[in-house]
């Protein structure tokens, strides 16, 4: 392993990749601490250290943006429009013809998507970034105003300061898509979600040191050993598959043999990935989001539907909440599998190039064979997805930890998830070049 290691850095090219990758990585970061126009540092600082809760969609958002939404800086908004505009215009291929079109017209199709994900992206910060200001205004950022600098974040109101922080804030969001796409391109890795892989892994020190201090060394070492198990888990699940072997038939074309060779059809115990957590989160915030705008005047008792919101579906540890959370996860992971996976067009492919499954007849019958399989493989990947997601919400009300908890949720998915990925792409750069690579 550390020979292999060491074969990384003695790799010019490789060693010219992997410093660049730092480099934007570390640029991230400190982008993350410089606060944005007419924004109250201080005041930011004491709510902070003041330890208010911040549930629901606010604490997504914070976990993707490494902290820094909390911080109104120059990158608040993190990677979360990109990601939104991602998964809208991938949802939308279902329902408009074009860009179904274009996904299929390969390069230059993907990059005309890649362009409109792009403009969508713009977008969604301007509406994003304008959504968060408000909020911080009016005080409601960190959940409560009970610290009196919550309500005194931003030092001018005038309209051209509200403008200039609306811009600093979108342009910010610009600038973190161009460095994800540099690193993409003269990198290592998917920069995208090499970005939020940095965002969520500096908030493990934090994370840690707060269990450590309201509970004790003894829970935080048994949360270390649990949390390692975890990564186990997942890794072993991450990497699980069904291959469903196919046979190509021998083709003449002139004097050329072509197929005949046989490969198969990796599906995947998680397909889905992370989206269908967001999603869940994102829906279940919805309740707390209007009753949040449906407040009572001072005096006044608030609504029965409003109460029974604020007692059941804002917080993470009413057993309601945790039902409702796993049942959408279980549900969003069978809609976004059915988008992202067409098992007629999978059986059409085949069948255009000779390919068939051994039993099986090519065409209507291997598509339904293929949607047998993911269907049922599926449903093992739909449970694990809701009880990984679970764990933050048991550990919220087990222990106080924060509902954005280190070993469990979006965060533990999306590490090892581009954890592995990022590994990979170490292996193969290596083996281009030598014998052996990084795994064996």
């Amino acid at each position: 392993m550390f020979s292999a290691v060491a074969r990384i850095f003695r790799t010019p090219d490789l060693r010219r990749k992997i410093a660049f990758t730092l480099g934007i990585i570390a640029l991230f970061r400190l982008g993350s601490f410089i606060p944005a126009p007419f924004v109250d540092f201080g005041n930011v600082q004491a709510c902070l250290n003041a330890n208010q809760d911040t549930s629901g969609l606010y604490s997504l958002v914070n976990l993707f943006s490494g902290g820094a939404l909390l911080k109104l800086s120059i990158f608040a908004l993190g990677i979360m429009p990109y990601i939104t505009a991602s998964i809208i215009v991938q949802l939308l291929r279902v329902v408009i013809p074009r860009f179904e079109t274009l996904y299929k017209e390969g390069q230059a199709g993907q990059a005309k998507l890649t362009q409109y994900t792009r403009y969508l992206t713009i977008a969604l910060g301007v509406l994003q970034s304008t959504t968060l200001i408000t909020v911080a205004r009016s005080g409601a950022l960190f959940g409560t105003t009970a610290v009196s600098q919550c309500t005194q974040l931003i030092t001018d109101d005038s309209w051209y300061a509200i403008m200039l922080m609306v811009i600093t804030m979108t342009a910010g969001t610009g600038l973190i898509m161009w460095m994800g796409e540099l690193v993409t391109e003269r990198g290592i890795g998917n920069g995208m979600s090499l970005l939020i892989f940095t965002s969520i892994a500096a908030q493990f020190p934090s994370s840690l040191w707060a269990i450590a201090q309201s509970q004790n060394v003894e829970t935080l070492i048994v949360v270390i050993a649990i949390g390692l198990l975890i990564v186990a888990a997942v890794v072993f699940v991450e990497q699980s598959q069904r291959r469903i072997p196919v046979q190509y038939a021998k083709r003449m074309v002139g004097r050329r043999t072509y197929g005949g060779n046989n490969t198969y059809i990796p599906i995947k115990v998680n397909m889905a990935g992370v989206v269908p957590v967001i999603f869940a989160s994102s829906l279940l915030y919805l309740p707390a989001l209007i009753a949040q705008f449906n407040q009572p005047a001072a005096g006044k008792a608030p609504a029965p539907w409003v109460t029974w919101i604020t007692n059941y579906l804002t917080k993470g540890d009413h057993p309601l909440y945790m039902l409702l959370y796993f049942l959408l996860i279980v549900g969003f992971t069978y809609f976004y599998v059915a988008i992202t996976f067409n098992p007629e067009e999978v059986a059409d492919n085949m069948k255009k190039y000779g390919g068939f499954i051994p039993g099986i007849r090519a065409g209507r019958p291997t598509a339904e064979y293929l949607d047998y399989v993911l269907t049922r493989v599926t449903l093992p990947g739909a449970i694990y997805l809701g009880l990984i997601a679970l764990i933050p919400l048991i550990a919220f009300a087990a222990i106080g930890a924060s509902q954005n908890f280190m070993f469990g949720g979006t965060s533990i998915l999306i590490i090892v998830g581009v954890g592995l990925e990022t590994v990979k792409q170490i292996d193969s750069q290596l083996q281009q070049r030598h014998y052996e690579g990084l795994l064996r």
